[in-house]
């Protein structure tokens, strides 16, 4: 069983069963860091492509995944609640905080460590 080594409001990583190849943590990588160009697109072409040849890089593309999905549904309503201003705002610091916990998805990755997104409604499981 695996100890969480980081659980906190920027989200929680833990070990991988198996330590990942170098071109699964580079999948893994991009499955978070291409997300800031290709939105949801990245993730989900990779996990696609990946899902059934590594745990590893299907669970960092699912949980990119899941995250972009939620941060669609959050501006979605910022956006709407641009009518009473307070939306301006939230867009904001949506947008600081995706950007932020993207890295650190991304730097999790890197170390070979399964990350896992605070706030992020898990719909692909």
């Amino acid at each position: 069983m695996n100890e969480q080594t980081t659980s906190s409001f920027l989200g929680s990583d833990e070990p991988a069963l198996i330590p990942p190849t170098s071109d699964e943590k580079t999948m893994a990588i991009l499955s978070h860091i291409l997300t800031l160009i290709a939105g949801f697109i990245a993730p989900l072409v990779i996990y696609l492509l990946k899902k059934d040849s590594s745990t590893f890089i299907a669970d960092h593309a699912k949980e990119s995944l899941n995250f972009q999905i939620t941060l669609f549904i959050a501006f979605v309503i910022s956006v709407i609640l641009w009518v009473i201003l307070i939306g301006l705002l939230l867009t904001w610091l949506i947008g600081i905080a995706a950007l932020v916990l993207i890295i650190i998805a991304t730097i999790r990755a890197s170390e070979g460590k399964l990350y896992r997104y605070p706030f992020a409604i898990r719909l692909i499981k």
